[in-house]
């Protein structure tokens, strides 16, 4: 971190350790988001650019970060996609695993989620001193990051105290199970790799690898898909064209809107999940920029 205004605070929840990184912005706006990295919740860290390069930008809008370096979830074997279905840039499967096991203590469900909630009250307790407003800080996150955000959120809503003030959340998974995908939808698929085209099958195997044991998928803090979701903050969801995840998140958007929820989907034309990890891709900065402006509303 060459930044010297970026910091790190050690914190604790569900009896394991775990790291902020805080993010302060240069001239505050007033709003700050604690904001979860993806990566399948057992991979990825505050390093990547999903996390860090989303930070620093909406830094740069005037939104104080506060990134979430939380306990991942055991390791599982990775499915065997094939070298030639793997696209360019990509890790290999060894190397995902090497990645893996390099890091440290690891918990399934509900570690990481009590984190993200030790994480927003760290942020709402600290918010003055890197110039936000106490009752205006957000959760939001990417992929699985989006998933943590949302099922936070659950908790907060109903531990009865302060909630966040919106959930932002890009190309999230939110069900146990994905919900069909339209003809549209699979006609955007055609042509990537099959590691990118997120079966089915394999993303429930990742959720129950999360939460390691059937019975928590139908937790609502674990997957909030297909729960009441009244009463939830104002939600703004960006989703990637080419993403099978996207039926996920327009779904959750659909149980939102029926529960009286204020929520926003917009959908990045083109774009493939992660994408918020190429530094300087357009749709990323749009991204960007859609969290930062919905914030101004809160």
């Amino acid at each position: 971190m060459a930044d010297s205004n970026i910091y790190e605070v050690e914190l604790a929840a569900a009896d394991y350790p775990f790291r902020i990184r805080v993010y302060p912005a240069a001239a505050p706006t007033g709003p700050a988001v604690v904001w979860m990295h993806g990566g399948a919740f057992m991979f990825g860290s505050i390093e990547m650019p999903e996390s860090d390069d989303v930070a620093r930008r909406l830094a740069d809008h005037g939104i104080s970060v506060v990134a979430v370096d939380y306990t991942l979830a055991p390791m599982a074997e990775m499915p065997d996609f094939g070298e030639e279905s793997r696209p360019d840039g990509m890790p290999t499967a060894e190397q995902i695993q090497a990645e893996m096991e390099a890091a440290g203590p690891r918990a399934p469900f509900p570690v990481a989620s009590l984190q993200v909630v030790a994480a927003f009250d760290w942020a709402v307790a600290n918010a003055a001193s890197f110039g936000a407003d106490p009752a205006r800080v957000a959760l939001g996150g990417a992929s699985a990051g989006g998933n943590l955000a949302a099922g936070a959120g659950v908790r907060l809503r109903d531990r009865g105290d302060q909630v966040p003030v919106a959930l932002l959340l890009a190309y999230p998974v939110l069900h146990k199970v994905l919900p069909e995908a339209s003809p549209e939808l699979l006609a955007h698929l055609e042509g990537l790799p099959l590691m990118l085209t997120f079966p089915p099958e394999h993303v429930r195997s990742f959720n129950l690898n999360y939460v390691g044991d059937e019975v928590l998928l139908d937790e609502p803090t674990a997957f909030p898909a297909g729960h009441d979701q009244r009463g939830l903050p104002p939600t703004v969801i960006v989703t990637a064209e080419r993403d099978r995840l996207r039926a996920s998140a327009e779904a959750f958007a659909a149980e939102l809107a029926l529960a009286g929820v204020d929520v926003a989907i917009s959908t990045e034309r083109a774009a493939l999940h992660g994408y918020l990890n190429d530094v300087g891709d357009a749709a990323a900065l749009r991204t960007v920029g859609r969290f930062a402006a919905a914030l101004t509303q809160y």
